[in-house]
């Protein structure tokens, strides 16, 4: 069994993809306190919370795989598209992996982020990270997918995928997935009958636009989104994509018409479902607003699992 090492590991969703293809986390990084306890709720390992500039790499493991959904904010249409100059921090953390990449040289490593990475800069940010793989000694394969036609998830998430090898027999050996069905509907992975808790729904009394609402939302089978200063109807039957600012906001969280004409909110353990996570994944007690931010910053894992799957044929073959 390869062994992962797990780097802005969030609350683990690139971890259990790989988990459920076979792999094993044996190592994860992760700054925010938050995430990091949802993760050990879910994994048998101590969580390295320290801020990855601090981490040395002989305080890492040997591993096998890097897994690595590193800050998308700066690449972000809904961030500020700063990139490698991001006034955060965020954008030089990708060579903090190459440091790691260069020391422990795994096998392969494994990156996910936001579509707008591409294009970002004209091209040069992608550009950039290709070339540092290249001088690392590694051939990569990477792809942009929607959740919808790669994952069964009935999200409208796209996001860039990189699979870089240091075996070249590894790389001549894999391919990404090809599109699938999209069989799941909303109704798979939000409860439109169970009646939630008083908090999630909208009212007259605790909503400034309720009136809006219910002019407007007439469909129990589609999503709907409170946008500034009007309803917007998804009628492509899917989420749109989940983002690390729900919760901040009325306008940030999809919206849904119960079957008893009640409007509500997605709960958090919907949108952890909708990013296609198991019911048994556990959420502990936190406030609201920090899961709706941990499962805007996860990752689709149906997706995920099927790129691990794929890579675990290509090293088997290899």
């Amino acid at each position: 069994m390869l062994k992962c090492a797990s780097f802005f590991a969030g609350v683990g969703g690139i971890d259990l993809g790989f988990k459920q293809a076979g792999f094993d986390t044996i190592y994860a990084n992760e700054f925010d306190d938050y995430a990091a306890d949802t993760f050990e709720c879910n994994y048998n390992i101590k969580v390295d919370r320290r801020d990855i500039h601090d981490v040395k790499v002989e305080d890492i493991p040997d591993f096998d795989i890097m897994l690595a959904g590193f800050p998308c904010q700066a690449f972000s249409i809904a961030g500020y598209r700063q990139g490698f100059d991001d006034e955060k921090g965020r954008g030089d953390l990708f060579f903090e992996l190459t440091r790691i990449i260069e020391a422990k040289k795994p096998r392969i490593a494994f990156f996910e982020n936001v579509k707008n990475l591409v294009g970002h800069d004209n091209g040069n940010t992608f550009r950039v990270i290709c070339e540092q793989l290249t001088l690392l000694g590694y051939k990569y394969i990477s792809q942009v997918m929607n959740a919808s036609e790669y994952g069964d998830v009935p999200q409208n998430r796209e996001r860039i995928y990189i699979v870089a090898f240091r075996d070249k027999k590894d790389y001549a050996n894999f391919s990404m997935p090809l599109p699938m069905e999209l069989k799941k509907t909303l109704r798979d992975v939000i409860d439109f009958e169970k009646k939630q808790d008083d908090k999630y729904y909208y009212s007259s009394k605790n909503c400034k636009f309720y009136k809006e609402l219910k002019r407007d939302m007439k469909n129990k089978h589609t999503i709907y989104q409170w946008r500034r200063v009007y309803v917007r109807e998804n009628k492509s039957n899917l989420v749109p994509t989940l983002t690390a600012n729900m919760g901040t906001g009325g306008h940030n969280v999809p919206l849904i018409l119960t079957d008893d004409n009640k409007i509500r909110k997605l709960t958090p353990r919907e949108c952890f479902r909708v990013q296609g996570f198991p019911k048994e994944f556990v959420l502990p007690e936190q406030s609201n607003t920090r899961l709706y931010k941990q499962a805007g910053n996860s990752v689709v894992v149906p997706v995920i699992k099927r790129i691990a799957d794929n890579i675990a044929s290509a090293v088997k073959e290899t």
